[in-house]
C-alpha cells in the first residue's frame, strides 16, 4: 500500500518537473536579496536494503547558499552547502523490530534557479551513521556505526511566498557493513521548506 502511494506521488513530481519549465517564469527579476538561507523538514519512505524491509521517518535540512547573491558568475550563485538530519524508524518489518537508522551530517547542494517558481538541485552528502539491528547468530551484536555518503537530488517548488515543497531522493553507501560489500539504503523524503532569501515577489 505506501509502496503504490509513494510512486505515483514520485512519478506525479517526475512529470511535474519535466512540465513545469513550459510555464516558469525566469527568476531574475524576482530575486530580492534576503538572508541565503532556507529550513525545513519533511517525512521519508525509505528502502533500507535489509532484504525487503521499507520504512517511514523524518528529516530536517538546513541549505546555506554564500554565493547568493554576489558578483561571481550567475552558474556559480547555485552552489551552497546543506546540513541534514535523518531518523528512519517507523513500521519496521515483524522480524525486525529493533531497525533504525539514524545519520546527521552534511555536503554540498548545487541548485538550480533559472526559473521562477521550480529549482532542480543535485546534492552530495558526507553524514555520520547509526544503525540498530537484530542477527540471531549474534545475538549481542546490536548497532553499528559508519561514515555514510551518498548523492542524492530532487526538485523544490514554491507554493506561495517563501513557502517551498520539496521532493528529494537520496542513495547511501555504507562501506563494508557486514562484510566488503556496501549497504545500500535509498528513498524519498516529501517536505516543505522556508526560504528567507526571498523578501518579496513581483
Amino acid at each position: 500500500m505506501f509502496s503504490k502511494l509513494y510512486l505515483k506521488l514520485a512519478l506525479f513530481a517526475l512529470m511535474f518537473t519535466v512540465a513545469a519549465p513550459a510555464f516558469s517564469q525566469v527568476a531574475a527579476a524576482a530575486r530580492q536579496g534576503g538572508i541565503p538561507i532556507s529550513v525545513g523538514g519533511g517525512f521519508n519512505y525509505w528502502d533500507m536494503d535489509w532484504g525487503t524491509t521499507r520504512m517511514e521517518g523524518g528529516t530536517l535540512w538546513v541549505d546555506y547558499y554564500p554565493t547568493y547573491p554576489t558578483v561571481l558568475p550567475a552558474f556559480l550563485q547555485g552552489l551552497g552547502v546543506e546540513i541534514e538530519a535523518r531518523d528512519v524508524s517507523l513500521n519496521p518489518g515483524v522480524n525486525e523490530k529493533n531497525l533504525r537508522y539514524v545519520t546527521a551530517g552534511g555536503g554540498a547542494i548545487y541548485s538550480w534557479h533559472h526559473f521562477h517558481n521550480i529549482h532542480p538541485y543535485g546534492k552530495f552528502d558526507m553524514a555520520f551513521g547509526g544503525l540498530n539491528f537484530t542477527i540471531p547468530q549474534l545475538p549481542l551484536y546490536r548497532h553499528d556505526t559508519r561514515t555514510v555518503y551518498g548523492p542524492g537530488g530532487g526538485v523544490e517548488y514554491r507554493i506561495y511566498h517563501h513557502i517551498w515543497a520539496r521532493v528529494d531522493y537520496e542513495y547511501q553507501f555504507w562501506p563494508e557493513l557486514f562484510g566488503p560489500h556496501s549497504l545500500n539504503p535509498r528513498g524519498f523524503t516529501f517536505g516543505a521548506m522556508y526560504d528567507f532569501r526571498y523578501r518579496s515577489r513581483p
